[in-house]
């Protein structure tokens, strides 16, 4: 089995927590990281396949947030059911990006076209000034087709938290 490519090495911690579906727990959750000072790089939240939990998936700077401190923390909370960390080399991790980059007709287009194929992006829609784009990836390859995209012209983005699932078999 290959392994899979290690993003943010140690920068990041990426935890995940199971909460019971309830309103107000993100809030909880969020309140606690504000009022410890703990820096929330990504958050993505949803339901699960039981529908009386949720997942949330957070990464937090190491440098603002020690592991031990924000399990305990979040441990406190009564809505957490279950905290674990996802290791970069015990796990995988991917986040979306939609993009609409400006474009006209010609090489420039077609130089486009190229890269969206050298990344394996979608063209979602498109028209004669605009191209929208979806592209999943780890978090640094999206930092780098964003990067690239910057010389065709952003004229939106958004990109969704880190997901991320422990590797099969550990």
């Amino acid at each position: 089995m290959s392994s899979p490519a290690v993003s943010d090495a140690v920068q990041f911690h990426t935890i995940v927590t199971t909460v019971e579906n309830k309103p107000g727990v993100l809030a909880r959750v969020a309140g606690l990281f504000a009022r410890r000072g703990f820096n929330i790089e990504s958050l993505a939240v949803a339901p699960t396949a039981d529908e009386r939990f949720s997942r949330i998936t957070f990464t937090v700077d190491v440098a603002s947030a020690p592991l031990d401190q924000v399990v305990k923390q979040l441990d406190k909370l009564i809505n957490v059911v279950e905290i674990s960390e996802l290791s970069p080399t015990e796990s995988v991790e991917r986040e979306l990006m939609l993009v609409t980059v400006a474009v006209d007709s010609g090489e420039r287009r077609h130089e486009l076209l190229e890269l969206i194929d050298d990344f394996r992006a979608y063209v979602l829609d498109a028209d004669q000034s605009q191209m929208m784009l979806s592209l999943a990836a780890r978090p640094n390859r999206l930092d780098e087709f964003e990067e690239r995209l910057r010389a065709f012209g952003i004229v939106q983005l958004q990109r969704t938290g880190r997901v991320a699932l422990r590797l099969l078999g550990l």
